[in-house]
């Protein structure tokens, strides 16, 4: 057979292989049978001979864990290098000739020492190959050599290499195993994970773990784990279900994808959720059984690093041992169970309580017991008012709650304990800007709050003001809790939830009632920040009007911030801290001082002015008392101030202001106010490929208008280059004097927008168009995905629906965006509620056109 024929016969059969809906249903013989097609092809297209050197399969296809289109990776070990440069390089061309595209490394056995001293990476390699042909003396000469490296001062820098490199790994692609849209290999929980725990196992006894038997070498290791003795057989049988699973997902991933992929991303999981057909809600089923996989791999690993830390630390003597209770002691920072077989569910909480108070940890055996215990569990029959006392005693701890709280979710005893919480778990939303599941997200948040310090003063300063942190702590635990029932509305069921859970707890009805209060406007806090004018008068009357005094607003402020901070790192910004903030202190002051929103702005205005001799200028305080809104002082310096009053007097037509703060580009546009002038702004960013990530509408009693645009260059997501700001900044003139065609121009640039919009933009979202009455305007909150060139027509949708645009507020959230317009209508008259309907259908239209 010539090379045309076996790279032809080799596609047809790995088309076979891909194609065998049978095989694919299990990974394992999946990988198998596609890593032994790879190995006997390598074998009909490498001409037999009397090789000198020794050819091995390294990495996941030594393993005989290839996924369709994982890398096949060779390895060539050699006594010359120079000798067999020749042949070796026939070999790989030969090979790639015939289909097998194949990454080849050519190793001296002098390169065992080289790399054990500069690339852990190359060397762990070498623990992973399988004997291909040539010279099997010349291999097991070499493995030899390997092991015979392995010194008791290696193995100790091969551990804790690896524990770094776990580390690192972890902070690069997720430390948690719940990311909503996971690298199924790299995250924690993904199966590295595993693959790693098999080379510390391997430096640690000083085996290679390959063998000739036609399975994976994850299944050969679990054997051998379960016949040595090191993890339990029901463990074991966990662990290989949860590989084998997610390493199925990767397989399909591979598949659907045509090519390497390892990012679990919201479409494909859509598409996977299809073809593995779970029930009634497939993508939810599908992601729920891949993060309780995930979760076992995660904990196995950390089980597994923290015996060898402990092991290369050294015993610590049994005269150190305290004893906590009759059931448990402590050494060290370990805590042990005097008797694992009579464990009781209140005697596990009580284990927690030690482990929050002491700051400790729990020995393999009372974390594997509790494991086991909660395996299967469905419902909590003990007596329950033991176990309310120690959850509650473990709210109270001075630190570590929200530790104690994320490790006994891992081991299961949280969702044992409260059943309502278990639906939470690995439950999430496709589409919003959440990056992790419900309980991860929420526990997450409790944390975020403990570790309050100096670096958010004031918020620490609240915190620790804080007299009951426990009914804080409950607040944020049941603040999502409904979701899984209903996302629209789940504040107030979650409200309700959260009562009969604190009546069952022994809680009494003022403490009931705080907490179901603060789970009920949980989010209350941030839409007004976020969306609402902060100096609009009838706002904070609202707003404030919810609280019956200061210290309920404290606990909303600190719950605000958590559940914020804890949605994903993009979110919590500069900005939006500075928005809560500000709303924070004004309702506090209106709070103690028992003023109204009138009184509280009347009174902030004219202080502001009396207090600085920057406003002592007649020009300058003119200029202030013109703009009814007084962010514009904290929005802006003194000296940008001048530069604003200098160009109006000045009487320019428009004038462009550019600043970088190191994120985004902030653009202000002075000019006078016009009918769809905002429209007309935002068209002229968006041909300029900037997307606009907040707007705010600045305008003097005489008409002039400061508007203020945070934008980014939509392709790099960085603030705009300073060469592009004169042709930005000729588009803005040409706009505010009607000269630039804008939809022409927009409708030219928006053809070249979709391939960059299908990188950046993935989440599908949904759009939502809502109205609130107000004392002088209707709000309209549209809700949508975000897209370039958004804001412009809706801005231009509002203009042809006669709203003119008194105030708006743009907040992006992940890939969605919510935007907040006071409008009235031509007669500048609030819009009638006759005209939501009309109004909401074509914003509707016009959104799902741009989309």
């Amino acid at each position: 057979m010539n090379q045309k024929e076996i790279k032809a016969r080799f596609y047809r059969d790995r088309e076979r292989i891909f194609s065998d809906e049978d095989l694919l249903r299990d990974s394992y013989k999946f990988c198998v049978q596609y890593s032994l097609l790879v190995e006997e092809y390598i074998q009909k297209i490498v001409k037999p001979g009397r090789f000198e050197f020794a050819l091995v399969s390294v990495g996941g296809f030594s393993r005989r864990e290839l996924s369709p289109y994982s890398d096949i990776d060779i390895m060539f070990i050699s006594e010359s290098v120079e000798r067999d440069k020749e042949e070796i390089e026939k070999i790989v061309r030969e090979m790639w000739d015939c289909g097998i595209e194949a990454s080849h490394t050519v190793r001296e056995e002098a390169d065992i020492e080289r790399f054990l001293a500069d690339d852990l990476h190359s060397f762990t390699q070498f623990f992973e190959t399988r004997f291909l042909l040539g010279s099997e003396a010349l291999y097991l000469k070499w493995n030899g050599h390997l092991l015979e490296c392995i010194t008791p001062e290696v193995k100790e820098k091969l551990l804790h290499a690896y524990f770094e490199d776990v580390k690192q790994r972890h902070q690069r692609y997720g430390e948690s195993a719940k990311v909503l849209e996971p690298n199924v290999k790299y995250t924690a929980g993904g199966l590295r994970d595993l693959q790693v725990v098999e080379w510390m196992y391997s430096v640690n006894n000083k085996i290679l773990l390959v063998d000739q038997k036609e399975i994976t070498q994850t299944e050969s290791f679990l054997d051998h784990i379960k016949q040595s003795g090191f993890l339990n057989p029901k463990a074991v049988s966990r662990l290989s279900e949860s590989y084998r699973y997610i390493l199925n997902i990767r397989n399909h991933l591979h598949l659907i994808s045509g090519t390497k992929n390892d990012r679990l991303e919201f479409s494909s999981q859509e598409k996977l959720a299809l073809i593995f057909g779970l029930g009634t809600d497939p993508l939810h089923m599908l992601m729920k059984k891949y993060f309780d996989h995930s979760n076992i791999i995660k904990r196995f690993e950390n089980t597994v690093v923290k015996r060898f830390t402990r092991e290369l630390s050294g015993p610590i003597s049994n005269m150190l041992a305290i004893q906590l209770d009759d059931d448990f002691y402590i050494k060290g920072d370990m805590i042990s169970v005097n008797e694992a077989d009579s464990i009781t569910f209140s005697m596990i909480l009580r284990a927690f309580y030690y482990r929050g108070f002491y700051d400790a940890r729990f020995d393999e055996t009372l974390r594997s017991v509790i494991i086991e215990k909660m395996v299967g569990m469905e419902d909590l029959h003990e007596a329950e008012p033991e176990s309310s006392v120690f959850f509650r005693e473990i709210l109270k701890l001075e630190k570590n709650v929200g530790k104690v709280l994320m490790s006994m979710n891992e081991l299961g005893v949280l969702s044992a304990f409260l059943p309502e919480f278990k639906e939470l778990v690995g439950f999430f939303q496709p589409g919003v800007y959440h990056c992790y599941t419900a309980d991860e997200h929420t526990l997450i948040a409790l944390n975020s709050l403990e570790n309050l310090d100096e670096k958010n003063l004031t918020l620490y300063k609240i915190y620790l003001g804080i007299r009951h942190k426990d009914l804080l702590y409950l607040g944020i635990l049941f603040h999502d809790i409904a979701k899984p029932i209903s996302i629209g509305g789940h504040e107030i069921i979650g409200g309700e939830i959260a009562s009969t859970i604190m009546e069952r707890l022994g809680y009494d009805q003022k403490e009931i009632a705080l907490v179901q209060f603060l789970v009920r406007h949980h989010l209350t806090m941030e839409q007004i920040a976020f969306r609402r004018n902060l100096f609009d008068p009838s706002t904070l009357n609202k707003f404030t009007a919810l609280f019956a005094d200061a210290e309920t607003l404290d606990y909303l402020y600190l719950i605000t911030f958590a559940d914020l901070s804890a949605v994903s790192p993009q979110v919590w910004t500069q900005w939006k801290s500075d928005l809560l903030f500000d709303l924070y202190q004004k309702t506090k002051t209106m709070l103690l001082a028992r003023i109204s929103g009138e009184e509280l702005l009347a009174v902030s205005h004219e202080e502001v002015i009396a207090d600085s001799e920057f406003f002592s200028e007649d020009s300058i305080k003119s200029h202030i008392e013109s703009i009814n809104d007084l962010s514009y002082l904290q929005h802006y310096s003194q000296e940008e101030i001048n530069q604003h009053i200098e160009e109006i007097e000045k009487g320019t037509r428009v004038s462009v202001f550019f600043k970088n703060d190191g994120h985004f580009t902030g653009i202000t546009v002075i000019t006078r106010d016009c009918e769809s002038l905002l429209s007309r702004l935002c068209g002229a960013l968006s041909i300029n490929d900037l997307n606009i990530h907040d707007a705010r509408i600045f305008t003097r009693k005489d008409g002039i208008v400061i508007d203020f645009f945070n934008v980014t260059d939509f392709r790099s997501g960085q603030e705009v280059e300073e060469q592009r700001y004169d042709g930005i900044k000729e588009n803005i003139e040409r706009a505010v004097t009607n000269e630039l065609q804008i939809v022409a121009e927009f409708n030219k640039v928006k053809s070249k927008w979709w391939r960059i919009e299908n990188k950046f933009f993935k989440r599908k979202g949904r759009i939502k168009i809502s109205f609130e009455k107000h004392d002088k305007y209707t709000i309209i909150d549209v809700y949508s995905p975000d897209r370039l060139g958004l804001l412009y027509q809706i801005t231009k949708k509002m203009n042809e629906l006669g709203l003119s645009i008194y105030f708006a507020k743009i907040a992006t959230q992940g890939d969605d965006v919510v935007d907040a317009f006071y409008v009235l209508d031509r007669k500048k008259k609030k819009v009638s509620i006759n005209e939501y309907e009309l109004i909401t259908f074509e914003l509707t239209e016009t959104i799902k056109e741009l989309l």
